[in-house]
């Protein structure tokens, strides 16, 4: 197959995985641990989820409560990402990979469930240099919510069947599986590829600029 479009993921895709996702949650469980008579455990499930998840039963109490650990996580959360945006950079392949692909005419666009504002300090180009670009704030519903990936895909004009979805992280898997699309892997966030074994992507490599020669080489871009 020919693709048309590719959707990439951010962090972890297209630039260095910064945020601290294991110390996110501990700080949301610190705080909850103040509305609730015990300290949440994080477990598996990812933070703005069970942000979402802790403020339904915080809430189910006192709705009041619930609405007030809600927004103070968020700014936990916000306060997270910005400070990581800091100290983050592009992947020295990824103004090149985009430019290229749209020499190509292959549209291009990047969904992250991450905050604009983070995502502009460090890439602040990002949407003269892609096709579309939404941040967690422009989405319905974000991933792995196949929502958010189709919502990016209606605004470059392209088909599922016709896009790679792109991403370092299960969650990029299951939005490309979720929203039609064909998935690819990269390892160059935290995730090795024995961790996508069980979700067989279409293609898997190192990072972005390996799979464009996998693509090249495969006839697909």
């Amino acid at each position: 197959m020919k693709f048309d479009a590719i959707l990439f993921d951010f962090d972890g895709t297209l630039a260095e995985l910064t945020i601290d996702f294991d110390l996110m949650k501990c700080k949301l469980a610190a705080l909850g641990e103040c509305f609730l008579d015990r300290r949440p455990e994080p477990g598996s499930t990812p933070a703005l989820e069970w942000l979402d998840r802790l403020a339904r039963e915080i809430g189910r109490k006192d709705p009041a409560l619930g609405q007030e650990f809600h927004s103070r996580g968020r700014l936990v959360i916000t306060a997270m990402e910005l400070d990581a945006a800091r100290e983050g950079r592009l992947f020295p392949f990824t103004r090149d990979v985009l430019a290229d692909l749209r020499r190509r005419g292959i549209r291009t666009g990047i969904i992250t469930r991450n905050i604009t504002p983070a995502v502009k300090t460090v890439y602040p180009e990002i949407e003269r240099e892609c096709d579309a670009f939404l941040a967690r704030e422009d989405a319905k519903r974000v991933k792995p919510d196949p929502a958010h990936a189709l919502q990016a895909l209606d605004r470059m004009n392209a088909r599922p069947e016709h896009t790679l979805m792109v991403g370092d992280h299960l969650l990029d898997m299951e939005t490309a599986r979720r929203a039609g699309t064909r998935a690819a892997a990269v390892t160059s966030g935290k995730l090795g590829p024995e961790a996508f074994a069980a979700c067989a992507p279409d293609f898997l490599a190192p990072d972005v600029a390996a799979l464009m020669n996998i693509l090249e080489s495969d006839k697909a871009i």
